[in-house]
């Protein structure tokens, strides 16, 4: 007869004999109350993702625990969608037609106006939203010409790219996402009516603008946008010539099945775009992005080969030329490092986690909201797993405001993980304290 799967409470039943703990000793490690764990080893309540993570790393089990609770199973669109193949094949010459998705709710004459006004208003005295390429053309440039129009549009839908990105740091994605839809359909029209190399640079430009737009529809909480927006900047990208959009597109699908708990697809997705002929940023995030799915699967030794990689690799990362945005954040001075800490939460380990995010967290930019928000409540998550509840509580109290200002899908996930670890404490006077806002913050998020 065929040995049957344990089941999970049994397993962990077992473990916990196996390293000499009582049931109060392991309640006490990982900050659950002993009556829980017992419900749970008799099979009379459910185990979270979470628990198992916390007690495989208590247990030193390598993610035999997590390996027993089953993942979400994926959405049937949002698989289909990652099972396509993105990337159209681009033609040499003139610049290639490529239709790109609907907006769900075209922006009205207001919010077009709103919305570019905000892009050059929010340009304090001294600051800088060129980039350094441009800043330096613009200095040896003549007058703009009539007959050579593409460098002036170039240089200022660049500017308005840096600007959506910083206006995304601080708005909800709603208020950007319909102008962001028709920037990029205008950039698209501009390039098929341009010259050859004017409009291919209008159409790798037009991509960068899809992708941004890919990324605030997952923060929106709409994943089948996401994934449209993403496969419409590859389609774009490769028309353009830029074949490695769509390998970094990978690295943005992984993002999506990492939020839904699914570490095999992450990972999967990210080994896709570590080929040696990328560049080494768009691997360097890749390896990033499978350390994170491996955190996921409590494999601790496999989560920091990948850290470890994505640091050789991004240290070995040129930059960008100067004209041109940057893949990924651009607010972490160590995205590995931070990543680390990001990771140890997933795998369990609240502690070690908790004292990277304080050190990293200190040197976000103040006014990169969205950043801040998102590894702050995972930082909060990591003392709250690791029973420092009054800390935690505070940390929470001031990022709630933000929270609710740039109104993230993703940044949501954690914030209810934040808010179940912290109302096991129900009789804590801190939890009490911010309880009912925590609530009222979770009903505004998408």
């Amino acid at each position: 007869m065929l040995e049957q799967p344990p089941v999970f409470g049994a397993e962990l039943r077992r473990l916990r004999i196996a390293a000499g703990l009582t049931l109060t000793q392991l309640a006490s490690s990982v900050h659950y109350s002993k009556g829980q764990l017992s419900k749970i080893e008799t099979g009379h309540k459910r185990p979270s993702p979470e628990l198992a993570r916390l007690c495989d790393a208590a247990l030193d089990a390598h993610g035999t625990l997590a390996a027993l609770v089953p993942a979400r199973p994926p959405r049937d669109s949002a698989v289909q969608a990652l099972d396509c193949d993105p990337v159209a094949s681009g033609t040499a010459g003139a610049v290639p037609h490529v239709d790109s998705p609907r907006s769900p709710t075209p922006p009205s004459r207001r919010q077009v106006i709103a919305v570019g006004a905000a892009a050059v208003l929010s340009v304090g005295p001294g600051d800088e939203v060129t980039t350094a390429g441009a800043r330096s053309a613009s200095a040896n440039r003549p007058a703009i010409s009539p007959t050579a129009p593409g460098e002036p549009l170039l240089d200022t839908y660049r500017t308005l790219l840096a600007q959506y990105r910083r206006l995304g740091q601080m708005s909800p994605p709603s208020a950007l996402l319909p102008v962001l839809a028709e920037q990029t359909r205008a950039l698209r029209a501009l390039a098929e009516r341009t010259g050859s190399r004017s409009g291919r640079e209008l159409l790798a430009l037009a991509a960068r603008f899809a992708e941004f737009t890919g990324w605030l529809a997952q923060e929106a909480s709409d994943e089948s946008a996401a994934l449209r927006w993403t496969a419409h900047a590859v389609d774009l990208a490769d028309a353009s010539g830029d074949r490695d959009l769509a390998s970094y597109a990978l690295v943005r699908r992984a993002l999506i099945t990492y939020y839904r708990g699914e570490a095999d697809d992450t990972i999967g997705l990210a080994e896709g775009a570590l080929s040696d002929r990328l560049p080494p940023r768009i691997r360097g995030l890749a390896a990033q992005r499978e350390a994170q799915g491996h955190a996921l699967a409590g494999d601790h030794d496999a989560c920091m080969r990948g850290l470890d990689r994505a640091r050789e690799l991004l240290t070995a990362d040129p930059g960008s030329p100067p004209a041109a945005p940057v893949l990924g954040t651009t607010h972490l001075d160590d995205p590995v490092s931070m990543i680390t800490g990001w990771c140890l939460v997933d795998l369990g380990r609240p502690r070690a986690a908790s004292e990277i995010l304080d050190r990293e967290c200190a040197r976000l930019p103040t006014d990169a909201w969205r950043t801040q928000v998102r590894y702050g409540v995972r930082r909060a998550l990591a003392h709250a797993r690791a029973g420092e509840i009054d800390h935690a509580c505070r940390l929470t109290e001031r990022l709630l405001p933000l929270a609710v200002n740039v109104s993230s899908a993703t940044i949501a996930t954690d914030l209810r993980r934040l808010s179940r670890t912290l109302s096991r404490h129900s009789r804590s006077r801190s939890y009490l304290a911010i309880a009912p806002r925590l609530t009222a913050a979770l009903a505004l998020t998408p």
